[in-house]
């Protein structure tokens, strides 16, 4: 295994492989403790005795469309201070994070960022011993803008 930290600038092109999502393009934020993803219409529910989340994600930055679907075992349900200082309680999941061809699990509160300008914050506790970020730079690992993997077909609803 490489333990060489990845080099990030302050926006980066992230997969997160487990929820069937395209790229999306996230702020590298260090001054966020925890990662959040845009999510919408969350449902919780159980399988078996184990809790999960439904949620809605609009992948793209300042669209509405598509809309995915995407399901994850919740770990955790958190108050979580936002940079404005208002508090709210969110669902946290575990997924793997990609970048730069390495994967590893991070956990996520999930929130709706409709109005923000990211759809995720990368937090400085998924990047610890990983990632090391230059704040000077932007898409140090590539601007997917010219080479983003197709968004999936939303499943038809029955």
């Amino acid at each position: 295994m490489n333990n060489t930290p990845i080099i990030l600038g302050w926006r980066e092109w992230v997969l997160l492989p487990e929820l069937n999502l395209p790229l999306i393009k996230a702020k590298i934020d260090t001054g966020a403790r925890t990662s959040c993803l845009h999510a919408f219409s969350l449902e919780p529910f159980n399988k078996g005795r184990t809790a999960w989340i439904r949620f809605g994600m609009h992948p793209r930055q300042h669209d509405s469309e598509p809309e995915l679907f995407c399901e994850a075992q919740v770990v955790d349900k958190r108050t979580v201070t936002d940079s404005g200082g208002h508090r709210e309680e969110r669902y946290v999941i575990s997924t793997l994070l990609e970048l730069d061809n390495s994967q590893w699990p991070i956990e996520i509160t999930l929130t709706n960022r409709d109005s923000m300008r990211f759809r995720m914050l990368l937090g400085r506790t998924a990047m610890q011993n990983r990632a090391i970020v230059n704040p000077g730079a932007s898409y140090l690992l590539g601007n997917a803008e010219n080479t983003l993997r197709d968004v999936p077909t939303p499943e038809p609803t029955q």
